[in-house]
């Protein structure tokens, strides 16, 4: 067997990348922070385009309630860190891949080192933890690093780039003052304003979000690692295309339907209050 050489490994890509581009992607840095549904199938997905740096941040480990959904999630790899699967996984497809690891997850005291020298950070944390993501998106805008998120909702993938010259993760999901239930609905809203995915639900008593509980899938943390590695890409090659919020997307496999919305003032634009409003009905919530 031959030794590794990142030329040949990635030259496939070559074509839809230059050469040139190929040894940017080489040496760019991508943060990932949870490495769960979608960060870990972030991670590689990222790393087969050639994406030579990473810094990656989980503290979870493996159950087999993950099985459904996570790459790193099998019978060997069970109550193991799902950071140190991943990296496992990673470094099998590219042995000179340079990881630096926050095995305690996101936290305030090492976040600077978690976003040091990073060109785009990718947003792979649980729907819930929003204290970590709100704090991530807040030092991402500050230091000018753009952010992607994917989100698997239903059979799809929901879309959003926060960046300089867009509309911050606070002012469009408008989670200050809200509690838990109140974010995580902005959150969803926010995330799919077309909310493609409420048309074939066949069991709702399956979505709780007071309990943290919601169906998932493989197919949609595929394709949520699909599109974001390609707005990864655009952004680390300085490529045109990207849509910054209050700019989203929404592509639900099931229905064969791609939405791209736009929504200028976010949480407070009208559509959005009306959908907010919605989702709260029909979850038998009462409005703030």
């Amino acid at each position: 067997m031959s030794p590794f050489n990142y030329h040949d490994a990635f030259s496939r890509n070559i074509g839809w990348v230059t050469e040139n581009e190929q040894l940017r992607l080489r040496d760019a840095r991508v943060a990932i922070g949870g490495l769960g549904g979608v960060g870990g199938v972030h991670l590689l997905t990222l790393a087969r385009l050639g994406v030579g740096q990473f810094s990656i941040a989980d503290f979870d480990v493996f159950d087999i309630v993950n099985f459904n959904r996570q790459v790193g999630a099998n019978v060997s790899t069970l109550g193991r860190p799902k950071i140190d699967v991943l990296v496992e996984m990673a470094q099998d497809i590219n042995p000179e891949i340079q990881l630096t690891t926050f095995p305690a997850g996101i936290q305030a005291d090492s976040l600077e080192a978690f976003l040091d020298g990073v060109d785009v950070y990718v947003d792979g944390l649980d729907f819930f933890a929003f204290d970590a993501r709100r704090m991530t998106f807040a030092a991402c805008e500050k230091k000018g690093i753009p952010v992607v998120t994917a989100a698997p909702l239903g059979m799809g993938t929901a879309l959003l780039v926060f960046g300089p010259g867009g509309m911050s993760a606070e002012d469009y999901f408008g989670f200050e003052g809200g509690d838990e239930m109140e974010m995580a609905i902005r959150f969803l809203v926010g995330l799919s304003p077309a909310m493609l995915q409420r048309g074939y639900v066949v069991d709702m008593s399956r979505v709780n979000l007071a309990e943290r509980k919601g169906p998932s899938s493989i197919a949609a943390c595929q394709l949520c690692a699909g599109v974001a590695a390609i707005e990864t890409l655009k952004l680390l090659l300085g490529r045109s295309g990207v849509k910054l919020a209050p700019w989203g997307s929404q592509f639900d496999a099931y229905r064969m339907r791609y939405v791209r919305t736009w929504r200028p003032w976010g949480h407070r634009n009208p559509l959005q209050r009306l959908m907010i409003a919605l989702v709260k009905a029909q979850l038998g919530r009462s409005s703030n």
